[in-house]
C-alpha cells in the first residue's frame, strides 16, 4: 500500500460505479454467472444509501477507488457494517482491514456501542480475524437454504 491512500466520503453519482465493485468483489469467491443474477438486486448500491445517517466511504489511491464501506445506524448503541467491499485484484493486501478500521474507529466515534454485520460465509474469517464473533445467521435472500453468519464486535475501547 502507498502513501498516497486516501478515505474520503462517497458522492451519490458514485452509486453505480459502487454496485460494479460490489459484484466485482463477490466473483472473487468463485460465484457463479446464476448465482451473481440472482444476487444482482441484493447487490445493487442505490442511492437511497446515501441517507443523511449512513456513513459511505471509499478507499482510493491516486483517484481509483480501491474499495469502499458503508455504516447504517440501527438504534442508539448498534450499527450496522452494512458494506465492505474491496475490488478483487487488491483482496488479501491490506485495504480490507484498512476499511475495517477506519468503520470501528468511526462507530467509536459516533458514540456506538457495537457494530454487526451479516457476512458472505466466505468473508466470516476475515472478520474474526478483526475480532468479531458470530452471533446467529439470517436466511439468504438470494437463495433459499443459504445461510448468512451474523457477527457483532463490540465497539469498547
Amino acid at each position: 500500500m502507498s502513501s498516497t491512500l486516501e478515505i474520503r466520503q462517497a458522492r451519490v453519482d458514485e452509486a453505480p460505479l459502487l454496485t460494479e465493485l460490489t459484484v466485482r468483489s463477490k466473483c472473487y469467491w468463485g460465484y457463479d454467472a446464476s448465482f451473481l443474477a440472482d444476487a444482482r438486486k441484493e447487490l445493487e448500491f442505490l442511492p437511497n444509501k446515501f441517507e443523511p445517517d449512513f456513513h459511505v466511504y471509499v478507499l482510493q489511491e491516486c483517484g481509483q477507488i480501491m474499495g469502499f464501506c458503508s455504516l447504517i445506524p440501527r438504534n442508539h448503541e448498534a450499527i450496522e457494517l452494512h458494506d465492505l467491499f474491496i475490488e478483487p485484484e487488491h483482496i488479501g493486501k491490506g485495504y480490507g482491514k484498512l476499511l475495517w478500521e477506519y468503520s470501528v474507529k468511526l462507530a467509536r466515534e459516533l458514540g456506538f456501542a457495537r457494530l454487526f454485520l451479516t457476512a458472505d460465509p466466505n468473508a466470516e474469517p476475515f472478520y474474526e480475524r478483526q475480532g468479531a464473533v458470530r452471533i446467529s445467521e439470517n436466511e439468504s435472500p438470494v437463495r433459499s437454504g443459504r445461510k448468512l453468519p451474523v457477527m457483532e464486535y463490540l465497539l469498547a475501547s
